[in-house]
Formats: structure tokens, C-alpha cells, sequence
């Protein structure tokens, strides 16, 4: 089945931008309270910027202070969460379940009802506000 989902380096570097190659593809981050979605605060849903699938709502994106953009939740099965030991450190990954794309990473000091942290780049996402 073709689901239209890139195969290859070639496929994945010809649909995306060189930032967002950097960041879905290669693992990277974008400089903190340098994002898009950052202070967006508009009702719809985030999307993969690398293939489309829905990840997140609006209505579960908050204001970690982090600087990047923060929900405590995702949407059921859209993501996987992988160990990232990059940097010294040990941290919980997070992809897309679609296509595989580096989102960011989650982390146990979220509000309630979920206590997680979901810091994701805005690099990686799409926003749809259902128009």
C-alpha cells in the first residue's frame, strides 16, 4: 500500500525544507522560544509537518515556560516514544507514529490530568484550524 510517505533520504530532502530535514529527519532542535507555535494559542490541531498525521489538540497545549511549544497530551497512537541517550543524558524521544519524524521530547513535569511534558519543535509541526 502506498500510503505516500517518502522511502528514502532523496524523497524525505525533496519534500521537506532543509530546517525541517534537520529536525524530523536528523534528530534536531530548533532555538529555545524561537518557534511558530511557541505563544499560539488558536483552537484546531498540530499536525506532522512530514506527513500530515494528526499528533496533538489545541486544547491540550499549555505554557511550559520551556520554550518550545508544550502539550500533556497526544492524540492515541499518533506518537512513539523512543530512549535518546544524544548529549550525556538519558531522555524519552518522541515520533511521529506515521512517518517516523523527530517531534521532540516528553518529559514527567507536566500538569495534570496527564503529567507530561510533550516539548515539541514547531519546526516539526503543522497547525489546522479546521477552515
Amino acid at each position: 500500500m502506498d500510503d505516500g510517505i517518502p522511502t528514502t533520504d532523496a524523497e524525505w530532502r525533496e519534500r521537506l525544507t532543509d530546517e525541517e530535514y534537520r529536525i524530523l529527519r536528523e534528530q534536531g532542535t530548533e532555538p529555545k522560544f524561537s518557534g511558530e507555535y511557541l505563544g499560539k494559542h488558536d483552537d484546531g490541531s498540530y499536525r506532522c509537518a512530514g506527513c500530515g498525521a494528526e499528533l496533538f489538540d489545541s486544547e491540550t497545549k499549555f505554557d511550559s515556560n520551556s520554550g518550545w511549544p508544550s502539550f500533556y497530551d497526544a492524540k492515541e497512537g499518533a506518537v512513539e516514544l523512543r530512549e535518546d541517550r544524544s548529549h550525556g543524558m538519558v531522555r524519552t524521544e518522541v515520533v511521529c507514529a506515521r512517518c517516523g519524524g523527530h517531534l521532540g521530547h516528553v518529559f514527567d513535569d507536566g500538569p495534570d490530568p496527564t503529567g507530561k511534558r510533550y516539548c515539541m519543535n514547531s519546526v516539526a509541526l503543522d497547525f489546522d484550524d479546521g477552515a
